[in-house]
């Protein structure tokens, strides 16, 4: 239980300003987004990513370092679209990826006003959401499972294109990797960088897109070409803010809600989705394994193998 005791005399001053439950808010406000430790440590490794990513961004060699996790946010911006499609009762013809960073989303019906920002909006949103997980290991495992439940949804409505499939199942085999290691810090890192590269390409693309240079085939174009009241350099303004403004949610969320040391992170994700033969992993063999199988499953059926 907290108590607080105000100094102050309501009696002499009633404005809010020097109320007790102005300071009381403050105080709770400050201790709650003080990182610790370790998150401290987390927002250096974050800010080293974005130092990282600008710099493999303009050395041309290098930039093939990052090309898969380009494609990677692409494919965020697709599926963006498509699910916000499912949510307004389109019908999801297919997903493509071009080599040259670009996609494709073929549907028809669903409602406009809401599947064109989707793109944009959505694969900010998933990147907020992976950063913010990636201040905590066994978050990092939930979003992870989310991932994978997304990657088989695009992997179905992408059968034809191979560079999807080699995408996916590429991102795929290097998070059961990361998973292995240091029982699931690696993987935490990940999704954090996952995250990282997912919010600054989405901020980057509505920037080149929209607002230093009109592309007539983007979203924010189409979408002004339905509303008719604004030109597309608006909305990629106001879509713009959106992201950014996702971007640093994703942070707060994980200051506020992930306040574990490393020891006890560890502690934590001995026993929730272990590393296969380590000690937490006996009660949970049979529940990996059925896990593991019904994913084999799935695969097969999108690759249509008769079982």
């Amino acid at each position: 239980m907290y108590t607080y005791t105000s100094n102050v005399n309501p009696s002499l001053d009633g404005t809010f300003g020097t109320s007790a439950l102005h300071q009381f808010l403050t105080r709770d406000a400050q201790s709650t987004l003080t990182p610790n430790a370790t998150q401290r440590t987390t927002l250096i490794v974050a800010g080293c990513y974005i130092l990282i990513i600008g710099i493999l961004w303009h050395i041309p060699i290098l930039s093939w370092i990052i090309y898969p996790f380009k494609l990677l946010t692409v494919g965020f911006h697709e599926m963006s679209h498509a699910f916000m499609g499912l949510l307004t009762c389109a019908h999801i013809h297919s997903i493509e990826l071009d080599p040259d960073e670009g996609g494709a989303t073929r549907m028809s019906g669903g409602i406009p006003y809401l599947t064109l920002p989707a793109g944009y909006l959505g694969s900010s949103l998933i990147g907020a959401a992976l950063i913010a997980c990636g201040f905590d290991t066994n978050a990092s495992k939930i979003a992870s499972i989310v991932l994978a439940v997304f990657f088989l949804f695009t992997l179905w409505w992408s059968r034809r294109d191979w560079l999807t499939w080699v995408l996916i199942l590429g991102m795929s085999g290097l998070i059961v990797l990361f998973w292995f290691v240091a029982g699931g810090v690696a993987l935490r890192y990940f999704v954090l960088f996952i995250g990282v590269m997912s919010c600054l390409y989405c901020l980057w693309d509505i920037i080149d897109d929209t607002i230093s240079r009109k592309v007539n085939s983007s979203d924010a174009a189409q979408f002004a070409k339905i509303c008719g009241c604004c030109p597309s350099q608006v909305w990629g303004v106001l879509w713009l803010f959106i992201s950014l403004a996702f971007f640093i949610a994703g942070v707060l969320v994980g200051l506020v809600a992930f306040k574990e040391s490393a020891e006890q992170q560890k502690e934590d994700s001995s026993v929730f989705l272990p590393v296969p033969g380590s000690s937490g992993a006996v009660s949970l063999t049979t529940t990996g394994s059925g896990v593991v199988s019904l994913i084999v499953a799935a695969v097969i059926g999108l690759l249509g193998v008769p079982i």
